[in-house]
């Protein structure tokens, strides 16, 4: 296992005390960051399904010789940032065993552990585009974030001298709070725009020992080769049925939703939970076959709206039941919710279509399937939620080409 001594010799500056920890850095799991809460801690291992991902990973923990970064990436809600945080926990803690190690499991009854769980240690930095809410970069906190900026980067790892004329330590170069390492997990790491993925290219080469970095990412094709080409890469894959079943059983799921899940969340467990915990087979049962009329050639005139009344009533309730949700979080979360109901379809007609041997219909559904890619980049960009619904349902019905 990767050494436990302090990496005090290529420190710059001295720790600081743990400050008062912001709601998004409290997030950290698989799941989209607008889902993260406290962990639930299970008897039985952390993850289900991913065991060359975790098994790369030990070996790397236990040789000794752990690489400083690593590219976890793989579908949405299979467990990397779970995977990296469990990194992150047995890295941190010195009461974590080699046995800890090799079970992929570190102590839950540590003060590590608590620290971990209550999203204050102060040597475990998790940085995503949520992180902005609360910077001290009042242009950062002011801007809608869609993607991480370089100056959020320089600000939570990297230091250096922002917009507004500020300039930050680096916490990637300070010595360990704690005495033992340093663990850095950037989520949604496709996120980071060019000029920081750049700037973060000097400390991926060569961090101060005891320093461990965590990219995460479901488009590792979005990482600049440069970054890749410094990174170790570790796969995740979608479960198989096998591991959903466990899963299942470990949340109690009850046995008739089973099926349907599995169809809809295609080995994604974070998908799963979110179809079952948001009741999305009713909106499934009530949309699908409204879009498939209007593949037929049916125009239906209320179905935009519908279908931006179903996001916003979600987006109410999620506000209304947590006063501290962003409401404009809570609707891209339920436009996530629309937009999985439709790749769901989507998935089923490509096929059917391929395998019947209808070139027609795979060119029909795969233009429908960028018609999606292109919602979820529009959602992105804050473009309005009416506007961008209106025109993905007039478009879908223009494709016409029933499947």
């Amino acid at each position: 296992m990767a050494k436990r001594a302090a990496s005090t010799s290529a420190a710059k500056a001295p720790a600081k005390a743990p400050t008062k920890v912001s709601k998004a850095r409290a997030r950290a799991g698989d799941q989209p960051p607008e889902e993260r809460a406290k962990p639930v801690h299970h008897e039985g291992p952390v993850l289900f399904g991913q065991g060359a991902a975790t098994a790369q990973l030990v070996h790397a923990m236990r040789s000794g010789h752990m690489h400083h970064a690593w590219i976890l990436h793989g579908p949405q809600g299979v467990g990397k940032c779970t995977a990296a945080i469990e990194c992150a926990r047995l890295l941190l803690d010195p009461d974590a065993t080699d046995a800890h190690v090799a079970a992929f499991k570190a102590p839950r009854d540590s003060r590590v552990a608590e620290l971990i769980d209550a999203a204050s240690h102060p040597d475990l930095h998790v940085i995503s585009k949520e992180r902005a809410d609360d910077s001290s970069i009042k242009e950062l906190r002011d801007r809608k974030q869609t993607n991480i900026p370089l100056d959020l980067l320089r600000e939570l790892m990297i230091g250096g001298t922002v917009s507004d004329g500020k300039t930050f330590e680096s916490p990637v170069w300070r010595t360990a709070y704690f005495g033992h390492h340093k663990a850095f997990i950037v989520d949604e790491a496709e996120l980071l725009d060019l000029y920081g993925q750049n700037a973060l290219l000097k400390t991926l080469e060569e961090p101060p020992p005891g320093t461990y970095i965590f990219l995460v990412t479901t488009q590792e094709e979005r990482l600049l080769p440069t970054i890749r080409s410094r990174c170790q890469r570790v796969a995740f894959r979608a479960l198989d049925g096998d591991a959903m079943r466990a899963w299942y059983d470990r949340h109690a799921v009850p046995e008739e939703d089973r099926a349907w899940l599995s169809g809809f969340s295609d080995g994604s467990p974070g998908t799963a939970e979110l179809a079952h915990r948001q009741g999305l087979r009713a909106w499934s049962e009530e949309l699908l076959p409204r879009f498939d009329r209007l593949e037929r050639g049916a125009f239906d005139a209320t179905l935009a709206d519908r279908l931006a009344e179903l996001v916003n009533d979600f987006a109410e309730r999620v506000v209304r039941e947590n006063p501290k949700a962003s409401k404009e979080a809570a609707n891209r979360l339920g436009m996530r919710c629309a937009m999985l109901t439709l790749a769901w379809r989507l998935r089923a007609q490509l096929a059917d279509a391929a395998r019947a041997g209808d070139a027609a219909g795979v060119a029909c559904a795969a233009a429908r399937v960028a018609l999606v890619a292109d919602l979820e980049r529009e959602i992105r960009a804050n473009v309005n939620l009416k506007h961008a619904i209106a025109n993905l349902v007039a478009q879908w019905g223009m494709l016409g080409g029933a499947l």
